[in-house]
């Protein structure tokens, strides 16, 4: 069951951002502070910059082999039924 937390003290600097990041989304100040919340403490999600750069380093990667049209058939086929 989700619990409930009161901030007390936060910084007008940090409310402001929260604040226009909340309207940026289209969430409520609840639900942006959870969102930076997770974002910061949950270790298994990654940060879309992070994911795009990992796409990146592996698109240059695979970008140095060149592939037939039939390897990549024979692979995509792998592990089907």
């Amino acid at each position: 069951m989700p619990t409930t937390l009161t901030l007390k003290n936060i910084p007008d600097e940090v409310y402001e951002r929260l604040k226009v990041a909340a309207e940026m989304h289209r969430r409520s100040l609840n639900s942006e502070a959870i969102v930076c919340l997770e974002t910061v403490l949950t270790p298994n999600k990654i940060a879309p910059s992070e994911r795009l750069a990992r796409a990146r380093q592996l698109r240059a990667e695979l970008g140095k082999t060149k592939f037939r049209a039939r390897e990549i058939d024979t692979l995509k086929r792998q592990g089907r039924p």
